[in-house]
This record gives C-alpha cells, sequence and structure tokens, in this order.
C-alpha cells in the first residue's frame, strides 16, 4: 500500500473565503469523529437551503449525501494516519455556488493515503478507499501543505453540469455501472448469492476485461437504470455514510421489535420493495438449527396497502430451514404471491437460476398447487439473510425487489453488512431485556407487595429509582405486627444494584420478624446492627477461606468484602381514640419532619449512626403523638441531596418549607407535591434514588 504523490505547490480552493457562507468545527481525532463531521455538515447544509446564497437551494438530496460522504472519509482518513485533532471547514462559494469540503491535521509529514495497487480480494484494509471515492465525487480536490499541517479538500457543483460528449465521459460502460464502480470501493467483490458453488464468478462464463467492462455488460435489464430516482447512482455514493448513519441509529435501540421496525424503513424503498424480519426465540440453542422461522416481527412495504396482504402470504410459509443455520449470506427466497380464496400456496417456487424471477414465471405460469392470485408487487426477486450475533441465530431478513431477475452484487453485500449491524442491536436488545426482567422480578422481590391499612392513619408512597434497569438501593415497608402496632421503615442502602438488593433481602425480614416478636424500635436498631456486622465477617472468612484453597495468598487486612452498611428510619404506630403514638430512631438517615395543620414544621428525631459500621453502638428511639391534620414526612437523601450546580434541594431547610407549605393538603397531595418540586428544583434527572413516605392522622 504505498502513498499518492502530491507536491508542496499544490493549490487549495478554499484558501480564498471572500464572498462565501462557511462554517468550521475542530474534531477530536478518535472514532467519533467521522459521525460529527457528518451530523455537523448535514446541519449547516439544511440551514444554508433555507438562505438566499446562490446554490443554497440545491443543497438537499444527492448534493448534500456526497458532501456528507466526502466529509466522512477525509475526517477518517485524517484520524487513521494522522492522528491529530482535525479542523474541518465547509463553504459555499456565491460567485459559483460550488461546495468546498477541507479538512486540516497537524500531521503534514503524512500524505493521505490510497489504495492503487493490486491486492488480493478479501483482507482489504480499511484506508486506502475514502481518496478514490472523493475523486470519484468530486468536481477536483487536491492537498494544501503548510508549516504545521495538511488540508485536504474537495469541491462540489451544486448545480447539474452535463457533460460534452456523454459517450466520451463513460466510454466503454454505462452510467449505472459508473455508479456501481463506486459501490465495489467500499468492499470486496461478494460471491454472487444465486449462483451455484464452484463457479468462477457471477455470470454465464469467466469475466473478460476490465472489472467495469464486464459489470456493464452483466445487467442486460438492469434495474439499477430502469428505477427511479438513480438507484445506483445513490449505491454509489452514499453506501458508506448509510452503513454508518445505520449504525448509529439501531446502536441506541433496546427493544427487538423496534429494531425490527428500523430495519424495514432503512431498506424500504431505497433498496427494495419490500421486506419482512423473523424473530426467533431464545429457546434456540447456541449453534443450532433454529425452529420453524420463528414469528414474523415487522412487515415493509413501499406500497403501504399491500403491508396486510404481504403479511398474511409471508406468514403462511416462514424462511426454510438452512444446511448452515449460523451462515448469514443471503439465499433464494420465493416470491410471494397473494393467497387465494380457498387456501393454496402463497408463494411461487423459485426456479433454478432464476430465483423466481420474471422469465420463469412468464415461461412455465404457476406451479401445480400454487395460488392463483395476483402477484402482490411485480413477479421478481427475493432473498434470505440470516441474523446471527455471538454464535447465535436471531432471526432472518427478508428482502424483495419486483421487475428484476437478480440483485445486483453491491445490493446484497450492503444487506448483508446492515443485517450483521440488525443481528448486534437485535443481541443487545434481548440482553437489556432479559436484564431488565431480572431487575424488576428482583425489585419486586424486595419491596412489600402490598402496604398495610393502618386505622385512624393515611398514607401515601412514592419510590422512583433511578436506573430503570437495575434494583434500586432505597427502600420501604409498611406492616402490621402484631397486638395492635403497625411498623413502618424507610431505607438506603450503601451502593446499588444486587449488592444493594443482597442488603434489602437480609434487612427487611430481620425487620419484619424482630418486630412481630415484640421488640422495641431501638432494640430492633441493635440487634439489626450487629446482624450486619456478622454477615460483613462471615463473608470475608468466607472469601479468604475460598482463596487460601485455591493456593492464593490471602488477603491482607481491608482488602477483603467491605462491610455493608445502611440508613434507616424506623418506626412504629399505636393508634388510640383521637390520633395515633408514633415511637421512631434515626439510624444515619434523614430526619423525619412533622408537619401541623397550622404550618409548622420540626424534627422528631435525632441524628445517630449507620448500622453496620460500628460494633457496639447503642441505638435511642423518640416518642410523640399525632392529632387529626398532622402529617409525619420520611424520605431518603435522594431527596434531600438532590443537585441543582452547587446547590441542594435541602439547603436552608428546604424540604421543611417545601413541607411547609402543604398544610391542609392530604397525604396524597403532599407526597405529589414534593416529588414534583424535587423534580422541578434540577435541570437534570435526579442521579439518586428516591423513597418518600407520608403519614397522616384522620
Amino acid at each position: 500500500m504505498r502513498a499518492i504523490p502530491t507536491q508542496r505547490e499544490t493549490t487549495s480552493c478554499a484558501s480564498d473565503t471572500r464572498g462565501s457562507t462557511r462554517v468550521e468545527a475542530t474534531l477530536s481525532g478518535s472514532s467519533l469523529a467521522p459521525g460529527s463531521a457528518r451530523a455537523l455538515l448535514r446541519k449547516a447544509l439544511a440551514e444554508w437551503a433555507q438562505s438566499t446564497a446562490d446554490g443554497a437551494d440545491l443543497l438537499t438530496g444527492r448534493v448534500g449525501d456526497d458532501a456528507a460522504l466526502v466529509a466522512s472519509e477525509l475526517v477518517t482518513n485524517a484520524v487513521v494516519h494522522a492522528g491529530t485533532e482535525v479542523c474541518l471547514t465547509c463553504r459555499l462559494e456565491e460567485d459559483t455556488g460550488a461546495l468546498v469540503v477541507e479538512v486540516a491535521d497537524r500531521h503534514p509529514s503524512r500524505p493521505p493515503r490510497d489504495d492503487t495497487a493490486e491486492g488480493p480480494a478479501h483482507g482489504t484494509p480499511e484506508y486506502g478507499r475514502g481518496l478514490r471515492m472523493v475523486a470519484a465525487l468530486a468536481e477536483s480536490w487536491g492537498v494544501t501543505y503548510r508549516a504545521g499541517s495538511k488540508t485536504v479538500w474537495a469541491r462540489l457543483p451544486t448545480r447539474e453540469e452535463t457533460p460534452a460528449d456523454p459517450a466520451a465521459a463513460y466510454a466503454g460502460e454505462r452510467a449505472p455501472a459508473r455508479d456501481l464502480h463506486a459501490a465495489a470501493l467500499l468492499a470486496a467483490d461478494p460471491l454472487d448469492p444465486l449462483a451455484p458453488h464452484g463457479r468462477t464468478g457471477p455470470r454465464d462464463g469467466p469475466r473478460e476485461g476490465p472489472r467495469d467492462a464486464w459489470r456493464a455488460a452483466s445487467y442486460g435489464d438492469d434495474w439499477l437504470a430502469r428505477r427511479p430516482g438513480r438507484d445506483g447512482a445513490w449505491l454509489g455514493r452514499g453506501a458508506l455514510s448509510f452503513l454508518a448513519e445505520a449504525s448509529d441509529l439501531l446502536a441506541g435501540q433496546l427493544d427487538e421489535d423496534l429494531v425490527a421496525s428500523l430495519t424495514g424503513q432503512l431498506i424500504v424503498p431505497r433498496l427494495a420493495d419490500w421486506c419482512a424480519v423473523w424473530l426467533e426465540d431464545e429457546a434456540t440453542a447456541p449453534g443450532g438449527r433454529p425452529g420453524a422461522g420463528g414469528r414474523l416481527a415487522r412487515v415493509w412495504h413501499a406500497g403501504e396497502h399491500l403491508v396486510e396482504e404481504l403479511s398474511r402470504a409471508l406468514e403462511a410459509c416462514p424462511p426454510p430451514q438452512s444446511d448452515d443455520p449460523l451462515g448469514t449470506g443471503p439465499v433464494p427466497y420465493p416470491w410471494p404471491r397473494a393467497t387465494a380464496a380457498g387456501g393454496g400456496d402463497p408463494h411461487t417456487p423459485a426456479s433454478p437460476g432464476h430465483a423466481g424471477g420474471p422469465a420463469a414465471e412468464a415461461a412455465d405460469g404457476p406451479a401445480p398447487g400454487e395460488a392463483e392470485g395476483p402477484a402482490l408487487t411485480p413477479p421478481g426477486t427475493a432473498l434470505a439473510y440470516r441474523l446471527v450475533a455471538g454464535g447465535r441465530p436471531l432471526g432472518t431478513l427478508v428482502i424483495g425487489r419486483g421487475g428484476i431477475d437478480r440483485f445486483p452484487d453491491e445490493i446484497t453485500g450492503l444487506v448483508e453488512d446492515l443485517g450483521r449491524r440488525v443481528a448486534l442491536a437485535i443481541g443487545a436488545a434481548r440482553r437489556y431485556a432479559r436484564q431488565a426482567t431480572i431487575s424488576a422480578v428482583l425489585q419486586r422481590g424486595l419491596l412489600p407487595g402490598a402496604v398495610a391499612e393502618i386505622p385512624g392513619v393515611r398514607s401515601a408512597l412514592v419510590h422512583e429509582p433511578c436506573d430503570k434497569g437495575g434494583p434500586s438501593g432505597d427502600f420501604y415497608d409498611l406492616f402490621p405486627a402484631g397486638h395492635g402496632r403497625w411498623c413502618f421503615a424507610v431505607g438506603d442502602v450503601q451502593g446499588k444494584g444486587p449488592e444493594a438488593a443482597v442488603v434489602i433481602g437480609l434487612v427487611r425480614p430481620w425487620l419484619r420478624l424482630l418486630a412481630r416478636e415484640g421488640y422495641r424500635v431501638a432494640d430492633v436498631l441493635d440487634r439489626l446492627n450487629q446482624l450486619l456486622l456478622d454477615d460483613a465477617t462471615e463473608a470475608a472468612d468466607a472469601a479468604a477461606r475460598a482463596l487460601v484453597a485455591a493456593g492464593a495468598r490471602p488477603t491482607a487486612p481491608g482488602d477483603g468484602p467491605q462491610t455493608r452498611f445502611l440508613s434507616l428510619l424506623y418506626g412504629e404506630l399505636v393508634p388510640f381514640e383521637g390520633g395515633v403514638r408514633c415511637t421512631l430512631a434515626s439510624a444515619g438517615h434523614p430526619l423525619p419532619l412533622l408537619l401541623d395543620p397550622e404550618g409548622a414544621v420540626r424534627a422528631v428525631a435525632q441524628p445517630q449512626t449507620l448500622l453496620g459500621v460500628v460494633e457496639d453502638a447503642g441505638y435511642t428511639s423518640e416518642t410523640f403523638e399525632m392529632y387529626s391534620g398532622d402529617t409525619l414526612l420520611c424520605v431518603t437523601d435522594g431527596v434531600t441531596e438532590r443537585r441543582s450546580g452547587s446547590r441542594q434541594f435541602d439547603d436552608g431547610d428546604g424540604l421543611a418549607l417545601a413541607l411547609a407549605g402543604c398544610a391542609g393538603m392530604e397525604a396524597g397531595a403532599i407526597a405529589d407535591r414534593i416529588t414534583r418540586l424535587v423534580h422541578e428544583f434540577g435541570a437534570r434527572p435526579p442521579a439518586d434514588d428516591m423513597a418518600l413516605l407520608v403519614l397522616q392522622a384522620e
């Protein structure tokens, strides 16, 4: 692989910036730079298209796609070969209307790389294709060297320019073949999906002459030339950007059905008239043979009125089992036909060599047993791609296009690349769904299934985990303890996720057991503290024994499992005629606040040590009585420590002030108001779990 010869006196088209619309940005020399460049350029072009600058009205469509691809390729080249930060400049010349894209880096000693030497068909490196693509798209391009920097620029005309002699411009090849040649720069030549294995090429006989001449002659009935909108031109000029944007779009989706829906929108109508996605059950064993096609998750058709009919036809004949269930290459799929009233086969069998093409339809007519209904679209070709990720078959992607006898090799290769991205997105969505299901089941088990109703007391609860995909570190409980007593608890475990879930799973049963055994509030905290310390000691001893048994050195003091501690507000309610008696204690927890009907607020507990920290800590409790209209508010630190810049919600007794404004409101309304105020306090979503319990005497 050698470098393109360049000259120091190369003149940049971008040297004169007078009379131009211009945008400039500096990008980091990382893998994120090409995507940022495309987004910046598209935004600028969209804004310029609304302006009155000469040529601005032509910046959408094909010109915009060309510019985005050129910027992406030039930035990629600079990132890979220079490794410095990249300066992207784009401007619109007012005198000519041309669009100029410049990419500068800080490594002038390295010329841009290109691939002009012959190489193997497989193992094509990632570099060496971009500048050839730029040369195919740009009216002119070049390299400018300056002290300490190098700039590669490309000039793209926005006005349509017709060559004086079209035949001379494309001597020996048709226009569609020229467009397909650009796509050939993006990937190695794929094998023909419909040709039997062992053949030397995808057409009858060996190739003769240059690759482009062979390809131009191979499509005597070239569908790219006949389709409106010049699909071939887009394929050559936008395929790489298409895959990059598709990757960005699919990577952020966490629902497999949404991935299937987006796949249809990406493919139709750009690459096919219709497509369908089957998703297979997760029970399919890794490396095993898939089931009976799975479920038809999504069907997309360029003609929306045909979607329902196409779905019925495809439901009746799922993709067949493959000899290689983990192979992702395309295989022929029978062309669907409308299901006739009274039954019948909804597909036309694919004839060898034509894959159900129009020639076979005309020559042979409907096959025996086939439905006589009309074709859903003009007879054409359909291909099926297995969706495989992590050695596990996840489904099948089927595409079809009418009026052709076969898909061009560039299309099959592009869809296969897209299929790999779709499979990865589906696999990621399924992993997320499994994790979310496990977390939801675990979260339900860590919280009470029902909240006890206390005579003479209204209650309201709010529980909002920060991470919707994992168990919360905050918990609550409200349960009967027998003998006319009810107990409540609001706690916050150190950390989040599975480790916090383990502690909650230990504490809640212990709380209920100790309360129902008749222990007083302070005694319950004493025993919980000792139980947490004992559990941590046992875990450390077990880990040390496992290390010694495995032949490892024992851990140094402080390096083993850490003590698991939590803050807890625990109390006991005893109703009496006209009110309720409350006894509670706070162990390292935000202090509870009592609101009276006149709006006065006061704290009703003393701060004490966290549970699970000090072995001989002694806990005390406070007792008070609540009468009609009195309200007790218990929260976790997700409320008091809610941040807005450097400020916290409870700074300057913010929580007490918020509660004072709730005088005269019922328990549910108070909980809603406090929750709303906490959310509105900061511009960003809360960064911590939040639990809130309101108890109000009737």
